[in-house]
């Protein structure tokens, strides 16, 4: 199973932004041309592109699809899109629009129905977002936090046909502290589905550690691209 590196277009207002831990009220705005920082990672290589939709995170509803479309119309590259997406009507415009999956987060845990109802109408095409603070699912762009261990969580779609688990530990998002390996590789082989890490990529050597665990099939990589910490095409290299 190859290993996939997703570079990360955060959208808040139209712009590409990373957040600390979460915060809206910490965004840093790196790029206000979603569509032309898109096409510099597919220059560099990038297959895949990891956009969220952050307004629509906390909405409930897309706040930011002008700019996904200018993404999706700017690169050749797989576009994978979450963020505020709760209902089958959402998730069918988005793969009308082209995007290759479709990210469900709080949705899961709140309509794990709609989950299974998506996975069958796009088998293979829709990732659970288990996003975890110590170690309990987070929910509504992290705000609120559930009683539900994320192993639980992933248990749940085991069977349901989704493409993958999508594991964040928020509190290391957007600080470039380190992806949490230990708490990944655990939910990795905790359940049947691949799992891809996220939240707090801070060097290359983080990829090759993560590249030899077993279900873990990719990572997330944001800040650290965006601050220079990691070139892209030498992520890519180690990935492979």
């Amino acid at each position: 199973m190859p290993f996939t590196i997703y570079p990360a277009i955060d959208l808040k207002g139209g712009e590409v932004v990373r957040l600390a831990e979460g915060d809206m009220a910490r965004a840093t705005v790196y790029a206000s041309d979603p569509a032309a920082q898109a096409r510099a990672f597919a220059e560099a290589g990038a297959k895949w592109l990891h956009v969220v939709d952050l307004d629509g995170a906390f909405a409930g509803e897309a706040r930011n699809a002008a700019a996904v479309e200018a993404i999706l119309a700017a690169t050749p590259a797989q576009v994978q899109v979450g963020g505020g997406i709760r209902t089958l009507a959402a998730i069918d415009r988005w793969f009308g629009l082209g995007v290759a999956r479709v990210i469900i987060g709080t949705a899961a845990l709140t309509d794990p129905g709609l989950v299974r109802a998506a996975a069958k109408d796009h088998p293979g095409k829709i990732v659970v977002a288990v996003d975890a603070r110590d170690g309990l699912v987070a929910t509504r762009g992290w705000a609120d936090v559930s009683d539900v261990p994320v192993a639980d969580m992933g248990r749940r779609f085991e069977d349901a046909g989704v493409a993958a688990l999508l594991f964040t530990d928020v509190g290391r998002d957007g600080l470039l502290k380190g992806v949490n390996i230990e708490a990944t590789a655990e939910l990795a082989q905790a359940v049947k589905l691949p799992v891809i890490a996220s939240g707090g990529l801070a060097d290359i050597a983080e990829i090759r550690t993560l590249r030899v665990k077993r279900g873990i099939e990719g990572v997330i990589a944001g800040r650290s691209l965006y601050d220079g910490r990691i070139d892209l095409a030498a992520a890519l290299d180690a990935a492979a």
